[in-house]
C-alpha cells in the first residue's frame, strides 16, 4: 500500500480501544498508524472486499 495515496481522515476512538491498539501494535513492532491499517486492511480482505490482485 506504500505506492498508493492516502486519504488523511480523523478517527475517534475510547481510550481503551486506543490503548489496546497501541499495546498490539508494540507487540509486532509496528506504529499505531500501521497497525490501523493492517487491522483494516485484513478486515477488507478477509470481508472479500477488496479487488483481486491481477499476477
Amino acid at each position: 500500500m506504500a505506492d498508493k495515496e492516502k486519504k488523511p481522515f480523523a478517527l475517534r476512538l475510547s481510550k481503551e480501544t486506543m490503548e489496546a491498539i497501541e499495546k498490539w501494535a508494540s507487540d509486532e513492532f509496528r506504529s499505531t498508524h500501521g497497525q490501523l491499517e493492517w487491522i483494516i486492511n485484513k478486515a477488507l480482505k478477509d470481508s472479500g472486499r477488496t479487488k483481486k490482485k491481477e499476477n
